[in-house]
């Protein structure tokens, strides 16, 4: 009877979740055809310039929410929701507004293209109203959500005591989702057990055969698993299934990036790194002079950094710290309220306008728009002393966004940063680059660093010893 109730309360939370869904992507649409509807009549019953423009609505707001994840509420935070939803919608809007326009030169509206026009106010306004909708909307969602799904009780299974703080710490910033109860190691007798009475299970760093033995008892018992992601686990990530025979098989194929996709991702690199420069000209020139006339140094911060194959190429960002008095000592990387940061540094990092230089790296092929974060050759030397598998990083060209620029805090470990770069390098295509690209702009709204939870209500069974021993 429990299980038919906890199946019911899930299918319940999913019909009026996907009725919440339902309802704002209508009235969105609903808002943004309103208003443009104003001043144009051929909008205000069934014509052809009606439907294109729904289509045009339609498959933009498909491929926007695909690339920023839509009305996920249950699954995040309200604010990254937040976040995402408004860039989408915001997207969907102006393209659709330009496809007006331009269907709107005609003899019997216009002789030429008017951006910006009447209707461009009452875009504006239709903006804001959808952005104020949105927030309405999203935190009326996980309102809903959780207060009909308390969080998840969890098990947190270690595979070695360091772990413990930092999942701990990363796992109670969703507090709403989930609660941990327990945390014990891998070799506890009583793990079984402990998996029968919780509902959710995160592993840690756990050995192989170990994890292999834990993934099996979830199975059996329908329990939901979180494992932290290995080396192993990201190389098989995207690995294809084959039968050899009758014997299935995984094939990790190395050459991931096919002569034509090369072609397509340098084409793409120049491109969107030329129209970058050519139109962001005078705020390049605005905050070179602001640069200049703070304290009379160089404008420009040039350093060698790591690219493909292990090759250094010299970086382009403008200078946000104070002129070093002694230029050949090793390079540090800032620091939280780092006091060499100048006051126009702080508002170039807040902003991350300080990269813009680098689109010149960008067009002369020393980087691309998406790859692994160029790294300080100090760094990587002891990255890689202390992490060898940081090497695999070099597989693909340096980048100016990627899956550690966007995912990555402040404060994230040189482990984590390989994880989630290799991620991106075993998925790699010309459609992630595009979503990557779209989700850097999510970056502006997060925070460098989060804080965590509380966790002295939690059962710590590390600390003593297992039974038998």
């Amino acid at each position: 009877m429990n299980k038919l109730t906890k199946a019911w309360k899930r299918h319940k939370t999913a019909i009026m979740t996907g009725l919440l869904r339902l309802f704002i992507y209508v009235v969105l649409a609903a808002l943004f055809f309103g208003f443009m509807a104003i001043n144009n009549w051929q909008i205000r019953h069934l014509s052809r310039t009606l439907a294109t423009m729904l289509l045009t609505y339609a498959a933009m707001m498909v491929a926007m929410h695909a690339v920023y994840g839509g009305y996920a509420v249950g699954k995040k935070k309200s604010k990254p929701i937040i976040s995402s939803m408004s860039l989408a919608t915001l997207a969907t809007d102006l393209v659709t507004y330009v496809q007006l326009q331009i269907m709107n030169v005609n003899e019997e509206l216009n002789h030429k293209l008017l951006l910006f026009g009447s209707d461009f106010m009452w875009l504006l306004v239709c903006m804001l109203l959808q952005v104020v909708l949105i927030i309405f909307w999203v935190r009326l969602g996980n309102n809903f959500y959780f207060t009909i799904n308390p969080p998840k009780r969890c098990l947190v299974i270690l595979g070695n005591l360091e772990e413990k703080v930092p999942l701990c710490r990363k796992i109670g910033i969703y507090k709403l989702q989930w609660k941990v109860q327990r945390v014990m190691m891998w070799n506890d007798p009583r793990v079984q057990s402990a998996i029968h009475q919780t509902e959710q299970v995160f592993l840690g760093s756990l050995p192989t055969q170990a994890k292999l033995d834990i993934l099996r008892i979830c199975y059996e018992q329908h329990r939901d698993v979180i494992c932290k992601a290995q080396l192993q686990d990201i190389m098989l990530s995207n690995a294809t299934q084959i039968v050899v025979d009758d014997t299935p098989f995984l094939e990790m194929a190395y050459g991931k990036m096919t002569l034509g996709q090369r072609i397509a991702k340098r084409l793409m690199d120049i491109v969107v790194s030329a129209l970058v420069l050519l139109v962001l000209l005078p705020v390049l020139a605005v905050i070179a002079i602001c640069i200049k006339l703070e304290d009379g140094g160089p404008v420009l911060f040039r350093q060698k950094r790591m690219t493909v194959a292990g090759n250094e190429f010299v970086i382009n960002k403008f200078r946000t710290m104070k002129v070093e008095e002694q230029p050949d000592h090793p390079q540090v990387s800032a620091s939280r309220e780092d006091d060499r940061i100048t006051r126009v540094g702080q508002v170039l990092r807040r902003f991350r306008l300080d990269e813009l230089p680098q689109f010149w790296n960008i067009l002369l092929g020393d980087m691309t728009l998406v790859g692994p974060r160029p790294e300080m050759l100090e760094n990587v030397e002891k990255y890689k002393l202390e992490l060898p598998a940081f090497a695999y990083r070099e597989k693909m060209k340096a980048g100016l966004t990627g899956y550690a620029q966007i995912e990555g805090r402040y404060n994230t470990t040189p482990e984590d940063k390989l994880m989630l770069d290799l991620m991106y390098i075993e998925s790699f295509s010309i459609w992630m680059d595009i979503k990557l690209l779209f989700r850097t702009m999510t970056v502006f709204f997060k925070r460098d660093s989060t804080e965590g939870f509380d966790t002295k209500n939690i059962q710590d069974d590390t600390k003593k010893p297992p039974l038998g021993a």
